[in-house]
């Protein structure tokens, strides 16, 4: 069985597979057997058999997916509700939606980040092999007609010298590297690491704020729609931003409406969402669709975020070939041209 919090792609596959099974009218026991059988993937098995274990002593389904430990506070506090309400096909349904959200979101995030590294990495590879492969070559020309290679090709042939009289030591350092990007993209407390650097770096602050705000909305949304309170359900979508100044502003939230002010007025006097927003959600509230608009306002900031990840990917990857471009030509121009001068007087 796993020892770690399941991802929002595995949350969102087991969501869906038990909504569909319980809105058939099958219960959540029969459904977890069902899926059981069905299974080929060992770790799969293992958890589904962990939660079966579980239900056959005497616990209801929130309190198995509880014990098992791979299921994060949230949807536990949901489906826990999802029982007691009554509506826990209904909840999945809402769960596996938010999930598949924060999955898509996650990917257009890997993809942006993931592209330009490839892209980076490639550089590295071309510059290393021509000043450690292709430059000894040239020098080898010029001492055959006389003459060295001189000025910036000499000092990158010499970096090349060093970096092969040092290659294991230039070896581990990328080993290190590599290592570095699997701690910050596979483990929980990396990418947990890594989200509160993003949150505070000036570059990336103002993106990050608005994949929580999303995160809020949607939080918010499912909260509302199963019935849970304004207070439990803020409580419970605070701790999905990942941000502090948004979790800073979600307690703004709070005090305004223990002070009487409606959840509209709450948001408003926060500062969280845009004002086009506000006076959607008060309308939203004055008509009983507040989780209905908070989808809508989740829906939004996905859509702008991949539209802002789009944007980034699609300047980056011209301007590292340009760079790329410029390096190999500048390198190659500067054995080239004095080569070109030495084959003329030779002429």
């Amino acid at each position: 069985m796993k020892n770690h919090t399941l991802s929002s792609e595995e949350l969102a596959s087991f969501c869906s597979q038990i909504s569909i099974l319980l809105h058939a009218g099958i219960t959540p026991v029969e459904g977890i057997r069902i899926l059981l059988s069905d299974t080929e993937d060992p770790d799969s098995k293992k958890l589904l058999q962990g939660i079966m274990d579980e239900i056959s002593k005497g616990h209801n389904f929130s309190e198995s997916l509880e014990i098992v430990g791979v299921f994060p506070p949230y949807l536990l506090s949901t489906i826990k509700l999802g029982e007691e309400a009554g509506s826990i096909d209904d909840v999945m349904s809402s769960l596996a939606d938010y999930y598949e959200r924060e999955t898509e979101i996650a990917d257009s995030i890997k993809s942006a980040i993931t592209y330009p590294l490839i892209m980076i990495g490639m550089m590295f590879i071309i510059i290393i092999i021509l000043i450690t492969k292709v430059l000894p070559i040239f020098n080898q020309v010029f001492t055959q007609l006389g003459s060295e290679i001189t000025g910036f090709a000499a000092s990158l042939m010499q970096l090349g010298t060093t970096i092969n009289n040092y290659s294991i030591l230039f070896g581990g350092i990328l080993v290190v590297l590599f290592l570095i990007y699997i701690f910050f993209s596979k483990t929980e407390v990396g990418r947990k690491s890594w989200h509160k650097f993003s949150a505070n770096f000036f570059l990336t602050r103002k993106f990050n704020e608005e994949i929580a705000i999303g995160r809020f909305a949607g939080g918010m949304a499912l909260a509302i729609s199963t019935g849970l309170d304004t207070f439990s359900g803020l409580d419970l979508a605070k701790g999905l931003v990942e941000n502090k100044n948004i979790s800073a502003k979600i307690d703004i939230c709070r005090k305004a409406i223990e002070k009487g002010d409606s959840l509209a007025e709450g948001l408003k006097e926060a500062g969280i969402f845009s004002n086009v927003n506000n006076r959607m959600i008060a309308v939203g509230v004055k008509t009983g669709e507040t989780d209905v608009i908070m989808k809508k306002i989740a829906d939004e900031y996905e859509k702008r975020s991949e539209k802002k990840m789009g944007d980034i990917v699609s300047v980056i990857e011209p301007t590292l070939v340009i760079v790329l471009s410029v390096i190999v030509g500048l390198i190659l121009l500067s054995v080239i041209l004095p080569l070109m001068g030495i084959m003329a007087n030779l002429g």
